[in-house]
This record gives C-alpha cells, sequence and structure tokens, in this order.
C-alpha cells in the first residue's frame, strides 16, 4: 500500500511537471492581454498575426517552430533579444530565415524582460477574443433602421401638402371664372370707366413713388453686384469628395500624428505639398486594415479596408508579396486651398518665425477653442476633421486683421536676430501699446509683402 502511494505520487509530480512544460513549450505561460499590448508597440511595424508582412505571420509560431524545427520557447527568446548574436553563433535555422526573409535586419529587443517575451508568445498562440464593435456602429445601424418609418411619414406630408395645394388652385381657377363673368354684366360697367387704362396713365399719377422705388432698387442692385464681386473665390466651408478617403480626425486626431510628418515643406519651405503616395506607403506597406476603435457614422472597417487598398492600386503595392510591381497610377486630388497667383504667402515664414506669436495670439482671441499647433490657427482643427474643408475666408481682409492683431515674438531666434537694432526704436514709435509690436509695425501692411 505505501508502495502504491509513493508511485502514485511520483505520477502526479511527473504529470505536473510535464503539463507545466508543456505549458511553456506552447507559450502558455504568460499573460495574451498584456502579450497583445507588447505585440501592438513592438511587432506590428512588420509582423502581423495570420499573413506575411515584412516578416512572417506568427500566429502559432510557438507550436510550428516546434514540430517543423524541434525548437522551444529558448530559442524564440534569443532571436527577439538579439538575432544578430545568434546568427553570428552559426545557428542554422537563424541564418535560414535571415536568407529566407531578403536578408532583412530584424530589430533587436534587449529591453524585453522574459516574462514580456512569453506574454508576447501566448498572445501569438491564444490571441484574446476581439472587443465588440463600438456602440457608434450599432448606434448608426439602429438609426438607419429606425429612418424608414420616419421617411414613410415625411413622404405622406408631402403626398397631403400637394394635394392640398392642388385642391387650393382649383379652387382659385374656379373664383377666376366667377370674376370674369361678373365684369362681362353691367354692374362693373361703371367701374371699368373709372379705371386706368395705360401704364402712362398709372406713372403720371404716382411717378414720385415710382421713382422712389426705382432708386431703391438701383441701390439694392449695386450693392448686391458688388457683394457678389467681393466675395468671388472664397470657398469657406468648401469640402470636396476625394478619390481616396483621407480621415484627417484618425490619423492626426486619434493617432496623433503630427502634421509636418506628412506636410515637411510647411515648415521649411514655400508651399505645403500633397504629400506623395510614398508618404503614405510609410505607415501602410505594414497596416493593410484598419483596427481601429473609431468609426465615423455611417462606414465600417470594411470600407476603410477597401480606402487603403486603394492606395496599394496607386502605387503598385503588392500586399501577399509584399513587394511593388512597378504599375502605379496617380492620384487626382481635388484642390481645397489655393492661394491666387498674384499673392505671396510663405508657410515656412509663419511656421518657423510666427508659430509661438500666432499660437498666442489666437487662443487670446478665442479662449475657448484654443489651439495647440500654429497649422490650426488658418486651416482649422484639423484634427477633428473626417472631410477636410476650408475653415477660414482667406481674403485680404482677413489676412490684414491677423496682422493687425498679432504681436511680434520678439524672443523667437528668428526674430531676435532678424530685427536686433530695431527692437528698441519699435518700442519707442509705438508707446501707446505699451511697447507691443504687431506685425503691421515690421511691414505686414505693404503692399509688396504679399503682392509681387
Amino acid at each position: 500500500m505505501i508502495s502504491w502511494r509513493k508511485h502514485y505520487k511520483k505520477g502526479l509530480i511527473a504529470i505536473g511537471l510535464l503539463l507545466s512544460t508543456s505549458a511553456s513549450i506552447y507559450g502558455q505561460d504568460g499573460d495574451p492581454k498584456n502579450g497583445e499590448k507588447l505585440f501592438k508597440a513592438n511587432c506590428t511595424a512588420c509582423h502581423a498575426l495570420d499573413k506575411q508582412v515584412v516578416g512572417p505571420a506568427l500566429k502559432g509560431v510557438v507550436e510550428r517552430l516546434k514540430s517543423e524545427q524541434g525548437l522551444d520557447t529558448e530559442w524564440l527568446h534569443k532571436w527577439i533579444k538579439d538575432n544578430k548574436a545568434l546568427r553570428a553563433s552559426g545557428d542554422k535555422y537563424a541564418n535560414e530565415v535571415f536568407e529566407k526573409y531578403n536578408k532583412t535586419e530584424m530589430q533587436v529587443f534587449p529591453n524585453l524582460a522574459d516574462k514580456d517575451i512569453d506574454d508576447i508568445l501566448a498572445y501569438t498562440t491564444n490571441p484574446p477574443a476581439p472587443e465588440p464593435a463600438p456602440e457608434a456602429a450599432a448606434g448608426t445601424t439602429a438609426d438607419a433602421a429606425t429612418a424608414a418609418p420616419a421617411n414613410n411619414t415625411t413622404s405622406s406630408i408631402v403626398i397631403i401638402s400637394l394635394l392640398a395645394i392642388a385642391g387650393l388652385l382649383v379652387w382659385i381657377l374656379v373664383k377666376l371664372r366667377q370674376l370674369v363673368k361678373m365684369g362681362q354684366s353691367e354692374d362693373l360697367a361703371g367701374l371699368n370707366e373709372s379705371r386706368v387704362k395705360s401704364f402712362s396713365e398709372i406713372y403720371e399719377k404716382y411717378h414720385y413713388i415710382g421713382k422712389g422705388l426705382l432708386a431703391v432698387l438701383a441701390i439694392l442692385a449695386t450693392y448686391g453686384v458688388w457683394n457678389w464681386i467681393m466675395w468671388i473665390g472664397v470657398y469657406k466651408g468648401y469640402k470636396p469628395e476625394q478619390p481616396i478617403y483621407f480621415s484627417h480626425k484618425i490619423h492626426a486626431g486619434e493617432n496623433k500624428i503630427d502634421c509636418q510628418l506628412c506636410h515637411s515643406s510647411a515648415k521649411y519651405g514655400k508651399v505645403s505639398e500633397i504629400p506623395s503616395m510614398n508618404v503614405c506607403m510609410n505607415c501602410h506597406r505594414t497596416i493593410s486594415e484598419y483596427n481601429g476603435k473609431y468609426l465615423e457614422p455611417g462606414k465600417d472597417k470594411a470600407f476603410y479596408d477597401g480606402e487603403i487598398k486603394k492606395i496599394y492600386e496607386h502605387t503598385g503595392w503588392d500586399s501577399e508579396k509584399q513587394q511593388y510591381t512597378g504599375k502605379t497610377s496617380p492620384v487626382e486630388w481635388t484642390r481645397i486651398h489655393n492661394m491666387p497667383d498674384f499673392v505671396y504667402f510663405n508657410h515656412s515664414q509663419h511656421v518657423v518665425a510666427g508659430e509661438q506669436a500666432i499660437i498666442n495670439s489666437f487662443n487670446k482671441k478665442n479662449p475657448d477653442n484654443k489651439i495647440d499647433v500654429v497649422c490650426k490657427a488658418c486651416h482649422g482643427k484639423i484634427d477633428t476633421m473626417n472631410v477636410v474643408q476650408m475653415a477660414n475666408d482667406f481674403t485680404m481682409g482677413w489676412c490684414i486683421e491677423c496682422h493687425r492683431t498679432t504681436e511680434i515674438d520678439m524672443n523667437n531666434g528668428y526674430n531676435k536676430e532678424y530685427f536686433k537694432n530695431l527692437h528698441e526704436k519699435l518700442k519707442k514709435q509705438y508707446p501707446q501699446d505699451g511697447g507691443k509690436i504687431t506685425v503691421d509695425a515690421i511691414g505686414g501692411l505693404e503692399c509688396g509683402k504679399c503682392h509681387y
């Protein structure tokens, strides 16, 4: 009996050791949820779970290595922490992987602890179930479902209104017919004789009133024409559809991408160019689908995935083979902001020399709508726009008003050096403002500054 119990205990211990070893081998001793965070932070630039990106798909990598190569998690730890050292040691499989993926250098991760790597491997073995779709999307579906009865009600109201108008017209026709008959009777003969027979008689009788009305109409017409001319080329609120849907709210708002990452010439050039598709591919070479939580009402994940595919079509990128095909086509973007040819505007002058001054001036005038980057002073809160629109008038008067109210930042390195000998002179010249120097004081209202 004692011998049986002793063997029983040994058996339990052996089973326990076997299970714990298996768990370790197959990446089960980590935390998949924490592994998901680490994977997204460190691995998604080159890897996905279910498909090849720059590197191979990693779902089930622990089991795959065990069954195909006879390698355990210890090898994966070495590879992840310092794959260069592992290859240099002469490891056969490490060098095979390097050759297979075009000798692309994998980043080393010496900062990841063993527990972190175990968590990542646990995530690749048993990824957590995806979170439910955002409520916004569900709400949109519900709104669409309830919209149908509302539309039916609206249609009924329109039909009833049209019938009422038709009935009113019939009634008016009947009354007009009765009036015509009355006009042919003897009762109205005397009234017809007393009526004015021509327009000239009416004008002679009421010519003062007529001249006054003509003068008022002429003034209103002149004002209307002048107002129309003054607003030619002003397209505030203009937001055209683009060939590829690009949401600044997702990129600049949700993902906090800096404006100048894409519009790099805004800081160092006259023009803030439209980014080339190669700039888009810097990120979207490895981001082939949309996995963000934010969904614009009326749009779903499939919509955003389709727009990413358009980028691939125009750049000639084969996401399956992870290489360019050479077949490219230009994207015909619709321009939104277009300065007239006779106007000179330099982005770098405003972004570099005027950045802090413009931000301070804007926030002072708009305490309830403050901005954090200079771009928003002219282009509006672009990080909240799904579809970019022209946020301001961009008229000459709008620019002049800004030059008259924006105080120059004389501590700016550019202004401090450029206006070194002008500071004190300007302070004496504008004592009424407490020594404040606005843009108009340094030639901001001179015609030649903006017009060739």
